[in-house]
């Protein structure tokens, strides 16, 4: 049964009417993150009735999230981002249906999670996440409504639909690091991810109600500084979609080795003889985790770095919160090195016993 009373002015509209309600009480999508894009996309799914919503996110709240993180308050740090955002669309909207994944969406658990939905929104800010999600959405033929943000600018696009374009037809994927960046490091103004999360939430309705004109194949750019927007077009290339589809078969077909260590295994790894160990954060980033085979080189040098290093010998890398190490062991791997493996949850898993 549809709520009638609640979702009364969305129902006032002709385009949507009973049976769009409908709809969007049957859809189902996921949510991979829950910060500054996720927060405003779970957010207004709740609100306009999205019967099933899956949060994928391994981080926790930080003070330094709130500015920007709307579903969170102070009371809050510590705890699981994907646990609470569930909590408070719940409280929102108790008819719905929320699902956790209190994870960071790895080649490990990524079949699993995706399998049950029908849209993806890809509100990371990770590389190798991005292309993970598009791969595995060119071969299962589902839509992906993506956005990502850069300090007063965002992006917004719709790739997949309808065997449309894909992530790779507009972003082919390089081999360098030069590009892998996040808030720490480059700051963003706290409206600016409500914004585009919005937008992002208007074209998975869109999709869902199949109304109106999906930004498949047009990549929308805001400017909130100077209050400017533009449309670039961009077309389906059957190389890149190809090769997605190839990365996304493997996946399906042949599941990776565990590369993703948990804390012990880290700790264990790094007490033993003739094994490196990277740190790519910042020299500024606490907590410190020092070690006699520890060196650190951030994520930015990698490149340069590794050209001194033996692709016969095993690297251990780790960052904050798994993120950046996850993208420098891609790298890594797709450079020739053999035997590489990172922290799957970042130093923020080890606190407790480095404090």
């Amino acid at each position: 049964m549809i709520n009638t009373t609640r979702y009364s002015r969305q129902i006032s509209l002709q385009e949507i009417g009973e049976e769009g309600q409908l709809k969007l009480q049957n859809a189902r999508v996921l949510v991979i993150g829950a910060g500054g894009l996720g927060c405003p996309v779970l957010q207004n799914l709740a609100a306009a009735g999205v019967g099933t919503i899956g949060i994928v996110d391994g981080d926790v709240v930080d003070e330094t999230n709130l500015h920007r993180q709307l579903l969170y308050t102070l009371k809050d740090c510590g705890k699981s981002k994907a646990e609470t955002a569930k909590s408070a669309i719940l409280e929102l909207n108790p008819e719905l249906n929320a699902n956790v994944f209190p994870e960071f969406f790895s080649t490990e658990n990524a079949l699993e999670i995706i399998q049950d939905y029908q849209i993806i929104v890809d509100c990371t800010d990770t590389l190798a996440v991005r292309y993970l999600i598009n791969d595995l959405a060119v071969v299962k033929k589902l839509p992906v409504v993506y956005a990502s943000i850069y300090k007063f600018e965002g992006q917004v696009s719709v790739f997949n639909y309808k065997n449309g374009p894909s992530y790779r037809c507009l972003f082919p994927e390089q081999e360098g690091l030069n590009g892998v960046s996040n808030c720490v490091e480059s700051g963003v103004l706290g409206v600016l991810p409500n914004t585009l999360g919005a937008l992002q939430a208007t074209e998975v309705l869109k999709i869902i109600l199949e109304i109106g004109t999906v930004l498949s194949g047009k990549l929308l750019i805001y400017d909130a500084l100077n209050f400017q927007t533009q449309i670039i077009d961009f077309a389906r290339n059957p190389k890149a979609i190809e090769k997605g589809f190839i990365n996304g078969s493997t996946l399906l077909h042949h599941k990776k080795a565990i590369e993703n260590l948990s804390p012990e295994a880290f700790l264990e790894k790094c007490n033993q003889l003739g094994i490196v160990v990277i740190d790519v954060r910042e020299s500024d980033e606490l907590p410190e985790f020092k070690g006699e085979n520890v060196i650190q080189i951030p994520l930015s040098e990698l490149e340069k770095y590794s050209k001194k290093l033996d692709k016969n010998q095993e690297i251990v890398l780790f960052c904050q919160t798994g993120q950046r190490s996850l993208a420098a062991m891609n790298y890594l791997q797709k450079s020739g090195f053999v035997g590489v493996f990172h922290l799957g949850k970042g130093i923020e898993s080890l606190k407790d016993q480095i404090q």
